[in-house]
């Protein structure tokens, strides 16, 4: 992939129509606080989504999000070329998740076609897996084009050690797997310091750090179509998730799910007729 920071303002056009998107798209997390009627238990979980309001008919849909990720096709994917600026961020407690709403500027190169970094929000465990594989902290970066439409790009964190160094661990199954030494995510340590407690609090956060920061340094992915993971499930979103994953402490992870007091996971969907190219 090809990852290039792109410090210079766009021009007053595209200022307009990326606010304009931001204003009028229902991108998940975004909906969530006109539509916080919903939740991730008891009578407002992920199985009622469709019965609790007519505008959630593709909750039921036979390609929605999240899914298990297996059986990938090879695939002469392209790399993504990734245009990130520095900036600051509005930082949103709306309930389900924090939200990071990031200034106009950002943008993915995806198929042709110009999408722009609306959002980035959390889901605690990951609502994708892996192989099987459920990681504690996963990250959605919402895009959106000139029409409305969404590719997102998820990024799994892992949890490492605090001390310096290596370590090696040991399955049940007898397999020894190295997990790296854990350092706070910069880009993590500057929202979560102005992470909004309690719901509906919003916090803007001036520090120029960029989104970027979050990514894996080899951004190698597989891809898939599906759907917003939340409320209204629409369908049609391109799924980029990154093959690597991000090491973080314990303590970061701990932190988000200690405002939420509950996971925020919507339960694996089929996939269905779906392929999944990497």
């Amino acid at each position: 992939m090809i990852l290039r920071i792109n410090l210079n303002t766009r021009n007053l056009q595209l200022k307009k129509i990326i606010i304009t998107v931001a204003a009028l798209i229902s991108t998940g997390a975004l909906y969530a606080e006109e539509n916080s009627s919903w939740g991730y238990s008891e009578q407002t979980g992920s199985e009622n989504w469709a019965t609790l309001s007519a505008d959630n008919f593709a909750c039921t849909g036979k390609n929605q999000s999240p899914i298990n990720l297996t059986g990938f096709i090879e695939a002469d994917l392209s790399p993504i070329e990734i245009d990130y600026m520095k900036g600051g961020y509005e930082i949103v407690n709306n309930g389900h998740t924090i939200q990071v709403n990031v200034k106009e500027g950002s943008s993915i190169k995806l198929d042709g076609n110009t999408f722009n970094l609306l959002q980035v929000h959390f889901h605690a465990p990951s609502e994708n897996n892996i192989n099987g594989k459920s990681y504690p902290l996963e990250a959605h970066l919402v895009h959106s084009d000139t029409q409305g439409n969404l590719a997102v790009i998820a990024v799994m964190f892992e949890q490492g050690i605090p001390d310096k160094g290596l370590e090696v661990k040991t399955d049940k199954y007898g397999s020894r797997q190295v997990v790296a030494a854990a350092s706070p995510n910069k880009w993590l340590r500057n929202i979560w310091s102005a992470m909004p407690l309690h719901a509906g609090e919003t916090q803007n956060l001036s520090d120029m750090v960029n989104v970027a920061d979050i990514l894996p340094k080899h951004q190698d992915y597989y891809r898939f179509n599906g759907s917003l993971t939340t409320p209204p499930c629409s369908e049609g979103v391109r799924w980029i998730v990154m093959k690597d994953s991000i090491i973080v402490q314990k303590q970061q992870i701990d932190a988000f799910k200690d405002i939420l007091h509950e996971p925020n996971n919507r339960p694996l969907q089929p996939v269905n007729a779906r392929v999944i190219l990497q």
